[in-house]
């Protein structure tokens, strides 16, 4: 199984906040974001580790260089600016058509216990996809989601209906038939991840949710702190 992570983004809300490191570099208790996601999917036993990141970031390119040479992992590292998630997933897709991938963005944070089980349950799933979600929402644009009682995902809503119980976690777990419905939304112009998880839906792939207690962003100089506070357990 591969694992992917998109880090094409400029980090500007950081870099204005004083953040003086690039958001793949930011440090959660001394650990860099990209370094942290890379080293847990190494753990959960990835075959492959595939990143685009921007071509704008010296530092970013330097530090994911010297990691390659040090790591028996094969880690594949796309350079290029791109205007949008979506957008970047396409650029990588090419290395992720062969095999169930995980994908997620640089500053997602979760509890790696909970990962791993989320990992297991999809490599075990004949589903099509397994979407991490969560109840607790600290999103400034929630992706809120529908599921039947047996959590198969119905829907992805900007706002809330009856049966949205969770909000996208922003962690995708899907087999390669979804890279064909990703080179579909591109060639009818559609752009978004979101609208790609809608048209996920459209196309009648199944797609499972599975629940993480929480599931946080690191967008803003604040969330740094919030991320670690809760990576150790000492959340208010």
């Amino acid at each position: 199984m591969k694992f992917a992570i998109i880090s094409a983004g400029e980090g500007s809300r950081l870099s204005q906040e004083g953040v003086q490191l690039p958001k793949p570099l930011v440090q959660l208790n001394g650990e860099a974001m990209i370094d942290r996601l890379i080293r847990i999917f190494a753990k959960n036993g990835a075959s492959q580790v595939v990143i685009i990141i921007n071509n704008e970031v010296q530092a970013t390119r330097e530090h994911l260089a010297k990691l390659k040479e040090s790591m028996a992992l094969p880690l594949e590292v796309v350079v290029k600016t791109t205007p949008s998630s979506m957008h970047s997933f396409y650029e990588i897709s090419p290395y992720l058509k062969d095999d169930k991938f995980c994908l997620t963005t640089v500053d997602t944070v979760f509890r790696e216990e909970e990962f791993t089980h989320f990992i297991d349950a999809f490599r075990a799933s004949e589903n099509d996809g397994m979407m991490a979600v969560t109840d607790y929402i600290d999103d400034e644009k929630p992706l809120y989601i529908s599921t039947d009682r047996k959590l198969n995902i119905t829907g992805f809503y900007d706002a809330m209906t009856p049966d949205c119980q969770y909000i996208s976690g922003g962690i995708y777990c899907l087999s390669p038939k979804a890279i064909n419905v990703l080179q579909s939304c591109i060639e009818k112009g559609i752009s978004r991840m979101r609208n790609f998880q809608r048209q996920l839906v459209a196309e009648g792939m199944k797609l499972t949710a599975y629940p993480f207690s929480k599931i946080l962003d690191v967008d803003h100089a604040s969330d740094i702190i919030k991320a670690e506070a809760f990576l150790n357990n000492q959340e208010d």
